[in-house]
C-alpha cells in the first residue's frame, strides 16, 4: 500500500501513530513492510493456508465474537445431508463433473431449502440455456435466492455451518502453514494474536488487499477466507473494520460500477444470456430474489432501459429488453484474444490498457492482433500495442513479419485526466470530481468525446434505415449537451443522466424512489442520489475540520452517501452499539427510528424486534437482525451453498505452475479453473514440482511507474527515477546462479524468456518448504521495450490460467528459472523457451489436468 497506493497509506500512518498495530504480509520486504510493526514473508500463492489456519486459530481457540456471529452470520444455518466436503474427497466438493469441469450446487444446499445459484448464474438455469461452456459468465451481486434454512443457534448440529468450518479448517494448523507457506510456527501465532486481541465488541481490524489477492486461479477464495475471518470477528459493518480492496487505478471500482466487464449491466445487474422466448419476466423471475434489496431488480432494470432508449422502452415492448446484447459464454479479454487467433474476432479497441505488454501471456496477445482486420488504439503515448506489428518481439524473432500483417491500426491520441472533466470512483465506493484544468493539446481528445461523437456518427449514417437490427442504436438517448471549440459533450450532463430522473423530470434521491413501471429513468441504480437536488454531490470537497469523522460532505459514496455498508451491524440485535468507542449508528426507541453518524444501511423505521410477515418480500422479508441486506437471508456467509464457482469454502490449491505438490490434498490444482479454452503451443503449462522451474516468480507494481507503463515510461523524471526493467533476488540466490549485482540476468519460463538487471537484495527472503530453500524472484511488471525507460515485459513470462469466477489471470505465482547474462536474441530465444520445454517434458496436455 505504501508502494502502491502513497496517499492513501498516509491514514494507516494516522492509526499508527495513534497505537495501531500494521502488519504486512508479502513476499517481499517493501515499503509497506518498512514501516509495519510486522513483516511476513510467504511463498507466492500460498495464502489460503495461511488465512486458513488464522480461522481454525479462531475456531479452536474460541476467539470469534459469538453473539456478532450467531445474530449476524449464517452459522447456524443446517447444510443438507448431501453435502460432501473436501476432507471426505481428497479436495474437492461434492458435485463435481470433471469432464466439463463444472460444480453442481444442488449438493451445497441448505436442508430442506433450494438455494439458486447466484444472480448471473440462475439464467443459465433457463430451459433453454446454450451451453454449460458459459457457467458463471454473468455474476451480479443479487447473492443468492434462499428460503430461510433450519437452523441450530446452539451451534452444535453436526451439520450446522460452525460445525462444517471447524471440520473443513482443521488440517491448517500453524505446523501446515510453516511446510506449504514457509511461515515459522511462532510468527504465525504472533500475527493469530494480534488479530484477535484487536477484535471483538471493543476493537476492529481491517484486511486490506490488491491485486496479488486477486490475479490467482483461487482469487476469490483468498477474499472470501479473509471475509469468514472478519465475519467470525466481528469486523464487518463496523468502523475500522471491514475488507478494503486497494485498486490499481484511479476509478477501476467506477468501472466495475459503470462497467467496463463483458459480463454486467451498471450497479451489477446480470447481463442476459442467449436464450429463445426469454422476455423481461422471464428474466426477471430467473435473477431476481424475493427476500433484499435485491428483490426490486426490475425497478433498477427498467430505470437503466429508460434511462437508455427513453420514449423508444415502453411496456407494451419490455422496455426494450430485447435491445440487450446476449452472452453465449465467457467473453473475458482472454476469450476474445484466442477468438481472434481463430479469426472470429474481426475488430479491437484498446483504451486505457496496453495488453502488448500488460495481460498475461504478452506474445499470445500480440499474435491475436496480428489476425485482426482493425485495430484501434487510444492512448497519450505510443505505447507497446500501438506499435508491435512493426517493433514487437516476434518481428525479431521472424514469427511476424510486418509485410505480412493484414490489421489496419488507428492511433487515436487521447486527453489526460487533468484536460477533461469527470469522476473517480476510488476503494471505499466514494465519487470524487475532478474539474478540466487545461485543453487537451492538438487531436487528443477525450474518451467522453470520443464514444459520444463515434457514436453520433455511427446514428447519422444510419438514420433512415429500416432494418430491425439498428433500431437499438437508432433510438439510443444520444442528445448530450456538448461545449467549446471541440465540441466536448457535457460531463456533468451523464453524471445527471447516471443519477436519474423521477416522472417530472427532476433529479432523484435515491434508489429507493426507483419504479418498474417505466416512470424513473436512471443509468446505474447504486449512484442514485449522486446528482440530487440537482448539485453535483461528487464535487463536494467540505474540509474534514468543518464535518463530523465520517466526513459526509466529502465527496458522495454508493449507495445513498453511505460510508460503511452493512453498519447495522455495528449494533448489537437491539440496536445498541456493540461498545462506545465504536459507535456508528444505532436504534433510537422514543423516535422509533435508525440513527447514525453514517447512513443506517436498513429500512429507517425497521425495528430490531421486527420479524416478518407471511409472504413479505424485499426488504420488509427480512427481520429487524438481518444486517446484511443484500443477501437474500440477511445474513454474512460463512459457507456460500451458491453463487461461487469453485466451492461453498475456501480450499488450499497450488497455483497452475508450482514447484510443490499439494500437501493438503490429492487436488493439486483448483478443479474448475479455466485453462483448457487456452490451449496453445505458445500457452504452455508447467508440470508439477519440476526441477527444470525450481523458483517461484511474483509480479508487482512500484511507485514510480503505473500499469503497463503508458503513463510513466514516457516522462522523463519517473524514467530517471527507475530507468529499466529489474529482477530482485536474495544473495543466496545470486550465489547459487551466479548472479551480480547490477549485471543481467534471464527469466524464463515455458511461455517465453526475458532479461532484467539484477538487484540482489534481502528484502527477498528465502523460505524453508517442504524441507527445502525456496527461492523467489521479483518482477515488477511496467516495461516494454517503448519510451524512455525500456526493458521486456513480466507478462511474456505468464500462462493465460484463469480464476473461474471473475476470468482474472495467475501472475502473481509463477515458477521459473534464472541464469546468469542476457537473453538471446531472434531465433534463438525461440529456441531456449523450446529447450526448457523438452527438459520439462512439456507436451500439449501439460497442466490441464482437472
Amino acid at each position: 500500500m505504501a508502494e502502491c497506493h502513497p496517499v492513501g497509506f498516509q491514514w494507516v500512518m494516522e492509526a499508527k501513530a495513534r497505537g495501531a498495530k500494521v502488519i504486512h504480509v508479502d513476499p517481499r520486504f517493501t515499503r509497506t513492510s518498512a514501516m509495519a510493526d510486522l513483516h511476513v514473508p510467504l511463498r507466492a500463492g500460498t495464502d489460503i493456508a495461511f488465512l486458513g489456519a488464522l480461522v481454525n486459530h479462531v475456531l479452536t481457540e474460541e476467539k470469534y465474537f459469538r453473539e456478532y456471529m450467531v445474530a449476524y452470520t449464517n452459522a447456524a444455518a443446517i447444510v443438507g445431508e448431501d453435502f460432501v466436503d473436501t476432507e471426505d474427497l481428497d479436495g474437492v466438493f461434492s458435485g463435481l463433473d470433471p469432464e466439463s469441469r463444472n460444480y453442481d450446487v444442488n449438493t451445497w444446499q441448505y436442508e430442506g431449502t433450494e438455494v439458486q445459484a447466484a444472480s448471473g448464474e440462475r439464467d443459465l438455469e433457463y430451459e433453454d440455456k446454450v451451453s454449460s461452456a458459459g457457467r458463471g459468465e454473468a455474476h451480479g451481486s443479487g447473492g443468492a435466492a434462499v428460503d430461510q434454512p433450519e437452523t441450530d443457534k446452539t451451534l452444535q448440529h453436526p451439520r450446522c455451518v460452525f460445525q462444517i468450518l471447524k471440520r473443513h479448517f482443521a488440517r491448517y494448523t500453524p505446523e501446515t502453514v510453516e511446510q506449504i507457506c514457509g511461515i515459522p510456527p511462532d510468527k504465525f501465532r504472533q500475527v493469530a494474536e494480534l488479530l484477535t486481541a484487536n477484535s471483538g465488541r471493543d476493537r476492529t481490524t481491517a484486511f486490506v488487499y490488491s491485486v496479488g489477492w486477486t490475479q490467482h486461479t483461487v482469487g476469490v477464495q483468498y477474499i472470501r477466507t479473509a471475509s469468514i475471518l472478519q465475519s467470525l470477528l466481528g469486523n464487518m459493518g463496523r468502523p475500522g473494520g471491514g475488507i478494503l480492496a486497494l485498486r490499481g487505478h484511479a476509478s477501476i471500482q467506477g468501472s466495475t460500477d459503470i462497467p467496463t466487464l463483458f459480463n454486467i449491466l451498471p450497479g451489477y445487474i446480470p447481463m442476459p444470456h442467449a436464450h429463445g422466448n426469454e422476455d423481461l419476466d422471464k428474466f426477471i423471475e430467473a435473477e431476481s430474489v424475493d427476500k433484499g434489496f435485491w428483490a426490486e431488480m426490475r425497478s433498477y432494470l427498467v430505470s437503466m432501459l429508460k434511462s437508455w432508449w427513453g420514449p423508444a422502452a415502453r411496456a407494451d415492448n419490455d422496455f426494450c429488453f430485447d435491445y440487450l446484447p446476449r452472452l453465449t459464454g465467457s467473453h473475458s479479454t482472454y476469450e476474445t484474444v484466442m477468438a481472434q487467433l481463430a479469426g472470429d474476432c474481426k475488430g479491437y479497441f484498446v483504451l486505457g490498457e496496453n495488453p502488448a505488454v500488460g495481460s498475461s501471456n504478452a506474445k499470445l496477445q500480440r499474435l491475436g492482433m496480428a489476425e485482426l482486420d482493425w485495430l484501434v488504439v487510444r492512448d497519450f503515448s505510443l505505447i507497446e500495442s500501438a506499435t508491435w506489428w512493426k517493433d514487437g518481439p516476434e518481428i525479431d524473432s521472424g514469427e511476424l513479419r510486418t509485410e505480412d500483417i493484414g490489421t489496419e491500426v488507428f492511433f487515436m491520441p487521447a486527453a489526460a485526466h487533468t484536460e477533461k472533466d469527470g469522476s473517480f470512483t476510488n476503494t471505499q465506493r466514494m465519487l470524487q470530481w475532478h474539474h478540466q484544468a487545461v485543453e487537451p493539446p492538438g487531436d487528443a481528445r477525450s474518451e467522453l468525446w470520443f464514444t459520444y461523437h463515434l457514436g453520433r456518427i455511427i446514428r447519422e449514417k444510419l438514420a433512415g434505415s429500416t432494418d430491425e437490427a439498428d433500431r437499438p442504436i437508432l433510438d439510443l438517448t444520444w442528445d448530450y449537451p456538448c461545449k467549446g471549440a471541440i465540441a466536448e459533450p457535457d460531463a456533468e450532463a451523464v453524471l445527471a443522466e447516471i443519477n436519474g430522473f423521477g416522472p417530472d423530470g427532476k433529479p432523484l434521491s435515491s434508489y429507493l424512489e426507483l419504479k418498474d413501471d417505466g416512470s424513473t429513468m436512471c443509468g446505474c441504480w447504486i449512484y442514485c442520489g449522486v446528482y440530487a437536488d440537482g448539485e453535483n454531490q461528487a464535487a463536494r470537497r467540505k474540509p474534514g475540520a468543518h464535518q463530523s469523522w465520517v466526513a459526509p460532505e466529502w465527496g458522495w459514496a454508493w449507495p445513498a452517501n453511505r460510508r460503511i455498508l452493512y453498519n447495522r451491524a455495528s449494533a448489537d440485535p437491539d440496536g445498541k452499539p456493540w461498545s462506545e468507542r465504536k459507535t456508528l449508528v444505532w436504534w433510537d426507541a422514543e423516535e422509533r427510528k435508525w440513527k447514525g453518524h453514517d447512513v443506517p444501511d436498513f429500512v429507517p423505521d425497521k425495528a430490531p424486534d421486527y420479524q416478518p410477515p407471511e409472504g413479505a418480500r424485499g426488504a420488509e422479508a427480512l427481520s429487524g437482525t438481518d444486517a446484511f441486506v443484500m443477501q437474500a437471508d440477511g445474513k454474512a456467509w460463512l459457507y456460500a451453498p451458491a453463487g461461487l464457482t469453485d466451492g461453498p469454502l475456501p480450499t488450499h490449491y497450488e497455483p497452475q505452475d508450482s514447484p510443490f505438490e499439494n500437501l493438503l490434498y490429492q487436488q493439486q490444482r483448483n478443479p474448475v479453473r479455466q485453462v483448457k479454452p487456452f490451449k496453445h503451443p505458445d500457452n504452455r503449462m508447467h508440470p508439477i514440482g519440476s526441477d527444470v522451474f525450481p523458483y517461484v516468480a511474483t509480479t508487482y507494481r512500484l511507485t514510480e511507474h503505473h500499469t503497463a507503463g503508458g503513463m510513466s515510461r514516457w516522462l522523463p523524471y519517473l524514467s530517471e527515477l527507475q530507468p529499466e526493467m529489474f529482477c530482485e533476488v536474495s544473495p543466496e540466490l545470486a550465489a547459487e546462479r551466479g548472479l551480480e549485482h547490477m549485471g543481467w540476468a534471464t527469466i524464463v519460463t515455458a511461455r517465453g524468456a526475458i532479461e532484467a538487471r539484477v538487484m540482489v537484495t534481502e528484502r527477498m527472503t528465502p523460505l524453508t518448504v517442504q524441507g527445502r530453500q525456496l527461492h523467489q524472484v521479483g518482477l515488477p511488471y511496467h516495461w516494454g521495450p517503448n519510451g524512455y525507460s525500456v526493458g521486456d515485459a513480466a507478462n511474456e513470462l505468464a500462462s493465460i490460467s484463469l480464476d473461474p469466477n471473475t476470468h482474472i489471470q495467475e501472475v502473481k505465482a509463477l515458477s521459473c528459472d534464472v541464469r546468469p547474462g542476457r537473453r538471446p536474441t531472434g531465433k534463438a530465444r525461440l529456441e531456449l523457451v523450446r529447450e526448457y520445454q523438452r527438459r520439462a517434458g512439456i507436451t500439449e496436455d501439460t497442466g490441464m489436468e482437472p
